[in-house]
C-alpha cells in the first residue's frame, strides 16, 4: 500500500492549489501508474465541489498547461 511518507494525507492529490479562485487537485503519476480508489474518490469530490482535478503523467503533461490556459480564458470572459 502506498504511503505518504509523513508529508500528506492518504488519497489527497500530490499538488493542491487555488488558481484565480479555482481549486485544483493534481495527481502525478509515472510509468503508467493509475490513481488508487481513494485518490479517484478525492479527485471526484473536487469536481463535485466545482473544482478541477487532473491526473498528470509523462505522456499528458501538456494537459496541465492547456487546463491553466482554459481557466484563464474563462475567467477573463467574466
Amino acid at each position: 500500500m502506498p504511503s505518504t511518507g509523513g508529508y500528506g494525507s492518504s488519497g489527497v492529490p500530490d499538488i493542491i492549489a487555488c488558481y484565480q479562485g479555482k481549486f485544483i487537485g493534481i495527481e502525478c503519476k509515472a510509468n503508467g501508474n493509475k490513481p488508487t480508489d481513494l485518490q479517484q474518490k478525492n479527485l471526484q469530490d473536487i469536481i463535485n465541489a466545482e473544482g478541477q482535478s487532473l491526473v498528470i503523467d509523462e505522456k499528458n503533461i501538456d494537459m496541465l498547461k492547456l487546463s491553466i490556459q482554459t481557466n484563464e480564458s474563462n475567467i477573463n470572459k467574466n
